[in-house]
């Protein structure tokens, strides 16, 4: 690992993209428009990147559609896919210094995570993509002895992918893979607020064999490229990972228009179960505090709600809090710093929003302002609060922001009701000696992800998505390659 010197000087001299890219080009967007990146770290604008709009979208769907049409990807064999898949991946790593760069600069992340989790994540999922794409089988229904009943899946065309801007590379790459291993064209929206690691892993993706037209990359605004390209009338699918307001925004667009299929991937308030009896406090109390302040809380699954058994509930909170001073944010490019700055000032001012709020309806006993401000940038410390009802915000809405809420229950039927107290119903953890109770709070509580004596477990063989308005769908394993499929029957009378 590079020091933190050697990442700032690598920073200094990187040469970064920011046009749109279409048909295997780097254009301008056809308005000329531009809007500014900015250094979070230091709230520096960093670069000017194209804005794009309706002319854009239009031109990228035309593009994917002939190229879907021509067969030039979507007719090629699986097996060879696979190849420029595998390829792809390998040109993900070997420029993984440069996206990580582009992940902690437009972001926030320190680079350490941006190196190991976000391009070593995006690299082995597309990796992981195209080795299983060789590998799955169709079907043959159990018809009578004079017909033949075939079921196949076959692409389902031109993907719009819209993702968010705490994780940019990683979400792309859980749409990327299978996307395009099914045989798919797809067209990228990332966030305004992180646009450049997508920007320049367009360019390696044509390295790597993929042909031009097939994965496009349009940065932008979402009412003038998110909105458009969900009302489209020859996008077939749209793939999203963002806020639960935008996704319902998503559904309704898709009624309006041509009835595309609408995955989504939504928010979170996930409940972090704690038992009197569970294995190691020391170990649980570390997860926990990880399992919020991890990425400045900016996480989808971040444990924003930690449910704790009242008879070690004390002991167990202070555990927490002498965790997470050795989480407090510092500089991103420092390959030591657990956290780093929050996106933007928007978001920052929004979290600090929520801290005010929670001052007035709980107990704040940790942290709870904005740091290193002489940096110019965007820092909040980790914050806790402790007896938080359920009628504070704090308890119901996502804050995205390294911010804890503190519950004591008395009983397992309790910690299920509070836990499953929400809109949302992405991820949960429960932490017990007790397989029994384990196992009977892990079916109780409505959630699409849940651990056991840890936090965020899984690998790429895992699905990940959510109940309730945590989304629909489903990313990661063989589930996520159905998204982009669909199901045809072929019947054959001999």
């Amino acid at each position: 690992m590079n020091t933190s010197q050697q990442w700032h000087a690598k920073a200094a001299k990187l040469s970064i993209e920011t046009r749109v890219f279409i048909d295997g080009k780097y254009v301008d967007a056809a308005s000329g428009e531009t809007f500014a990146c900015v250094n979070p770290a230091s709230g520096e604008i960093i670069a000017q990147v194209a804005s794009c709009g309706q002319a854009d979208v239009d031109k990228a769907v035309n593009i994917a559609r002939e190229c879907f049409e021509s067969g030039v990807w979507s007719h090629k064999s699986p097996v060879a896919r696979k190849q420029v898949l595998i390829r792809f991946a390998e040109l993900i790593l070997q420029n993984s210094e440069e996206l990580a760069l582009l992940e902690t600069l437009d972001m926030g992340k320190p680079i350490g995570e941006s190196l190991a989790v976000d391009v070593a994540g995006a690299a082995r999922c597309i990796n992981w993509c195209g080795e299983v794409v060789d590998k799955i089988y169709d079907e043959v229904a159990p018809t009578s002895r004079d017909t033949i009943g075939l079921i196949t899946r076959e692409a389902i065309g031109v993907v719009a992918a819209i993702v968010p801007w705490n994780f940019p590379l990683l979400m792309a790459s859980w749409k990327l893979g299978p996307a395009l291993a099914t045989g798919n064209s797809i067209i990228l929206k990332p966030s305004e607020k992180s646009p450049l690691s997508a920007i320049r892993l367009a360019a390696i993706a044509l390295e790597a064999g993929i042909p031009a037209g097939v994965f496009q990359v349009l940065p932008g605004f979402g009412p003038e490229v998110g909105t458009p390209l969900a009302l489209h009338m020859d996008i077939d699918c749209i793939a999203f990972t963002g806020s639960t307001g935008v996704g319902k925004k998503l559904l309704e667009y898709s009624g309006q228009s041509n009835m595309k299929r609408v995955f989504a991937e939504c928010g979170g308030k996930s409940p972090n179960i704690v038992f009197a009896d569970c294995p190691d406090m020391d170990t649980a109390a570390k997860a926990a505090a990880g399992a919020i302040f991890y990425n400045q809380g900016e996480v989808c699954t971040a444990g924003s709600r930690l449910l704790v058994e009242a008879s070690i509930k004390d002991e167990f909170v202070e555990k927490v809090i002498a965790a997470s001073k050795f989480m407090q944010p510092a500089d991103p490019l420092d390959p030591d710093s657990f956290m780093g700055a929050i996106v933007d000032e928007g978001q920052m001012d929004r979290v600090l929003g929520f801290i005010d709020d929670g001052k007035c309806n709980a107990k704040l006993i940790h942290g709870g302002n904005r740091v290193r401000q002489e940096s110019g940038g965007y820092y909040i410390e980790p914050t806790i609060f402790d007896e938080v009802d359920e009628e504070c915000r704090i308890f119901h809405e996502e804050i995205f922001g390294p911010v804890l809420s503190v519950i004591t229950f008395e009983t397992m039927e309790e910690a299920i009701r509070l836990a499953n107290n929400s809109e949302y119903g992405l991820a949960a953890a429960v932490w017990t000696r007790d397989i029994s109770k384990a196992h009977k709070t892990a079916k109780a509580l409505r959630s699409g992800s849940v651990w056991i004596n840890t936090w965020d477990g899984g690998d790429m063989t895992m699905p990940f998505g959510g109940f309730k308005q945590s989304g629909n769908g489903r990313d990661k394993s063989i589930h996520a390659l159905e998204k982009y499929t669909e199901l045809k029957s072929t019947w054959i009378v001999l």
